[in-house]
């Protein structure tokens, strides 16, 4: 994998990163969105990344469940983010894919393309390559998924991690999903997190230095401003000189 971009935001030229992390239905994306629209930052949903990796391989018939096949074919697909909060957009060789990637097929089996190495290798780097880019040209970036503060963006100014309980998650994921069965949902979030926390390359994990928020009994704009709140503390620490020696 390549090397981690500079993210601190205290570099010349260097826009600012809020890295957020946590499992589905947590609030990662309504969050991260909200905070990027009240700090005019750009947004990237990894996730998306690797939804897109997955509808892909389904589409053009790869066995998900080997992963040497898996990997073969990672390097074939062109995917291509939008990164405005307002309009985030997903495409892969050219076709919009947002609704696509949110059928229940891909979300049954983008744990298991999501644990190939080769999968992670690539999309990890074209993430860094998208960062990168949102702090030379704006004034930031907030980047939202599951291993952003541990693999991704480790060195971002402020890294957050976004838990819920269970069964807020599944009811909020099932009224994103318009489903009625709530139950059938949250066994699929239980797999899932399973999946995802345990699997061998960069699972689902908080740092000690990424602080928690439990959203469970809290509105999305109570959410947005604290994390907004948070991005203004670090990056007013940021902008203090540093204290010169005696």
């Amino acid at each position: 994998m390549q090397g981690a971009v500079d993210v601190s935001g205290q570099g010349h030229g260097e826009g600012f990163v809020i890295a957020i992390d946590g499992p589905s239905g947590s609030g990662k994306s309504s969050t991260a969105k909200g905070v990027a629209r009240a700090r005019d930052l750009k947004y990237l949903d990894t996730g998306a990344m690797y939804r897109a990796m997955t509808w892909w391989m389904l589409t053009h018939g790869i066995d998900v469940s080997d992963p040497e096949a898996v990997a073969e074919a990672a390097p074939r697909p062109v995917i291509t983010m939008g990164i405005d909060p307002d309009a985030p957009t997903v495409h892969v060789d050219g076709v919009d894919v947002a609704q696509e990637i949110r059928t229940d097929i891909v979300t049954a089996n983008v744990s298991a393309v999501s644990a190939v190495p080769r999968v992670r290798e690539i999309l990890v780097a074209r993430q860094r390559e998208i960062i990168a880019e949102a702090c030379a040209t704006s004034p930031g970036i907030v980047v939202e998924g599951r291993d952003i503060t541990t693999v991704v963006a480790p060195e971002a100014p402020v890294k957050l991690f976004l838990t819920a309980s269970a069964d807020a998650r599944a009811q909020r994921r099932s009224r994103e999903m318009q489903s009625t069965d709530v139950m059938a949902t949250r066994e699929a979030l239980v797999r899932r997190d399973q999946l995802d926390s345990t699997r061998a390359v960069a699972p689902l994990t908080q740092t000690p230095d990424a602080i928690e928020l439990d959203t469970t009994g809290l509105t999305l704009d109570e959410v947005i401003a604290l994390v907004v709140k948070l991005a203004d503390e670090a990056r007013e620490a940021a902008s203090r000189p540093s204290p010169q020696p005696r």
